[in-house]
């Protein structure tokens, strides 16, 4: 997935997804190829799961 396909999926702009992976918060396998970043859908998929696991809201009762 190409930086502005993560941004849209998680409703950030590209570059808060840039900064996101700057500071270690982001989708970590991402790859540089040329100018860009390319992430495994499998690594931003799995980052999103880790997310909703750590999120207190989450782990409500319904």
């Amino acid at each position: 997935m190409t930086t502005r396909e993560v941004a849209a999926l998680i409703r950030k702009t590209p570059h808060a997804v840039r900064q996101m992976r700057h500071r270690g918060t982001g989708p970590s396998r991402g790859r540089r190829v040329g100018r860009g970043v390319l992430y495994p859908r499998a690594a931003v998929m799995e980052w999103l799961d880790r997310l909703e696991q750590s999120d207190p809201l989450s782990m409500r009762q319904r």
